[in-house]
């Protein structure tokens, strides 16, 4: 099968894993898979977007930048179009982004099945936390989008029901969760290096990758931290973000600033060997529908992991069996945090369960591409 993949990401980070994982997986399938993506793509760093339209965002009023986005969908269709008369695709399958029209118009003039992946709700989310200027073009180009696509694809249970109450029949969709590569796992050295590195040796390390922002609430680990000083409890920040100079600036005045350690930027490939140190794997908090990548990353490596109990959550995770959830309190997160230190047994136990639950549930890109590729045939018959 020949496999157009359409996307609009410009920024490499946990999008693009997902976006390289699965064209990997279904290449490893035996399939031929053609790339329609951003040029500038191709020479952005792990951890970077695009200079390009970090610059649009900055300099132009909401409004233009977001036409502009919507503008983009017409010399994006041109190229799509010339793709298809190049390499005669079979099928397309996109990753959805607002504003982003040309999938859909390729599909219908050319008759090719399009499975559309939905990660979020773009309008609900952008309007939250950036604003949308032109509120009616923005939720008519998402409803457009889905309910124009073939099948859609989203990454929870949650995010599916939210799609359905827009209009798009629940027997046109299919909830892939995100996944992991067992590859991210193997081969790894032992933990001395990081040790070494990191000033970790003999540390109970509480640890947490990624964009760290303040809706985190990594505070709470600091604090807990603070209030138990005969502890070697270290919390060890594997990425960046906005919310670390608040988050050392705390650590400082808790007096505690040699209990943290935060990486900065980390290319992937060093991601696996860093992750293995911790003895706790934070998922702190989270958007009610997405699925996120880091969890997976703290399952195949087998590490406890503490997350909110969430209807997306316990979509992936047993409390008390694959993970440890908390209420969303502080008083809940505090006692779920104290239980996982004090208690070497249940971490080993919580850690093994969720290693196995990757095999058990599926979780493996290799997974998600055979559940694409079953759909694609399904709609070929159809």
């Amino acid at each position: 099968m020949k496999i157009l993949y359409h996307h609009r990401v410009a920024s490499k980070d946990g999008q693009y894993v997902h976006i390289e994982e699965i064209i990997t997986s279904l290449r490893k399938l035996g399939h031929e898979v053609i790339v329609c993506e951003p040029k500038s793509i191709q020479s952005t760093q792990f951890g970077k977007g695009s200079d390009t339209v970090q610059k649009m965002r900055s300099l132009l009023p909401g409004f233009l930048h977001e036409m502009a986005e919507l503008l983009y969908s017409l010399p994006d269709y041109w190229k799509i179009r010339k793709l298809i008369k190049q390499h005669k695709p079979d099928c397309i399958y996109e990753r959805y982004n607002l504003y982003f029209l040309s999938g859909i118009w390729a599909s219908r003039r050319f008759n090719l099945p399009l499975l559309l992946e939905v990660n979020a709700p773009l309008f609900s989310e952008r309007s939250k936390n950036e604003g949308i200027s032109l509120q009616r073009l923005a939720q008519w180009s998402e409803d457009y989008v889905w309910t124009n696509a073939d099948h859609v694809l989203p990454v929870t249970e949650v995010l599916a029901k939210m799609i359905e109450a827009r209009g798009v029949a629940r027997e046109h969709m299919t909830v892939i969760p995100n996944g992991i590569n067992k590859k991210f796992a193997a081969d790894l050295p032992g933990i001395e290096g990081v040790n070494a590195r990191y000033a970790l040796e003999g540390k109970l390390v509480l640890g947490f990758t990624g964009f760290v922002r303040e809706w985190h609430r990594l505070d709470r680990v600091l604090r807990v931290i603070a209030e138990n000083p005969d502890e070697n409890w270290h919390l060890f920040l594997v990425g960046d973000g906005p919310d670390r100079p608040r988050l050392e600036a705390m650590a400082l005045d808790l007096d505690i600033s040699d209990r943290l350690t935060v990486t900065g930027i980390i290319q992937r490939q060093q991601m696996p060997e860093l992750v293995q140190r911790f003895d706790v794997a934070l998922q702190p908090d989270v958007v009610a529908y997405a699925s996120p990548l880091k969890m997976f990353e703290y399952m195949v490596l087998g590490k406890p992991i503490l997350a909110p109990d969430t209807d997306n959550i316990r979509e992936i995770l047993r409390d008390g069996e694959n993970g440890l959830l908390f209420e969303q309190t502080n008083e809940s997160f505090n006692t779920q945090l104290l239980r996982l230190c004090a208690d070497d047994q249940l971490r080993c136990s919580i850690g093994l369960q969720a290693r196995l639950s990757i095999d058990e549930s599926g979780l493996l890109w290799d997974s998600n591409a055979k559940k694409i590729i079953g759909i694609f045939q399904n709609l070929a018959q159809s």
